[in-house]
């Protein structure tokens, strides 16, 4: 038996309906499942999940999965973040607002200028423990047992440190 081979032919073009099921998805992203975007599409509603997943997958519709694709990084470049965007954006909203006569909104515009170029840090201290309540018998009990949790490692000298070997160091076990 002879196998025929297939002349190439034009490549398969997006169909009206997918490109719109694809673009419901991309603009819609987060807001609207897949099979409600092959809904909103015209697909049929009894087959939309099958057909959401079919539409994104590359391997049964490819020129679908790239045209989604496509307008992701379309979507991307248009909404995406960029450090000289960002505090281009920020400015304006300031220059906005202090033309407003709005100083507050044009203060926390400046402020989260500033944060985004590393001039302000949100420092929080956490502490445990409140040693300004404790009397100073108290303290006295708790510096002790601290010293005694830690005598091993109070006792050591640097001069100590410095004569032990390399051979004292490695371990004893042998490693597989």
């Amino acid at each position: 038996m002879e196998v025929k081979k297939k002349k190439p032919g034009p490549l398969p073009k997006v169909t009206m309906m997918q490109a719109k099921f694809a673009e419901i998805l991309v603009f819609f992203e987060g807001r609207k499942y897949a099979y409600e975007a092959a809904i909103e599409a015209g697909y049929e509603k009894d087959r939309a999940r099958i057909t959401a997943s079919e539409l994104q997958n590359p391997k049964v519709y490819p020129m679908v999965a790239k045209y989604i694709g496509e307008l992701r990084e379309e979507r991307h470049k248009k909404y995406g973040v960029s450090f000289g965007g960002h505090l281009t954006e920020l400015g304006r909203i300031r220059d906005e607002a202090l033309k407003a006569r709005s100083y507050s909104a044009a203060t926390v515009a400046e402020k989260a200028r500033g944060q985004v170029g590393g001039f302000y840090y949100d420092q929080k201290i956490i502490r445990t423990g409140k040693l300004d309540d404790l009397s100073e018998a108290e303290l006295d009990r708790r510096i002790e047992a601290i010293k005694d949790n830690n005598s091993a490692l109070l006792e050591v000298k640097p001069e100590e440190i410095a004569e032990e070997k390399v051979e004292d160091i490695k371990p004893k076990l042998p490693l597989i």
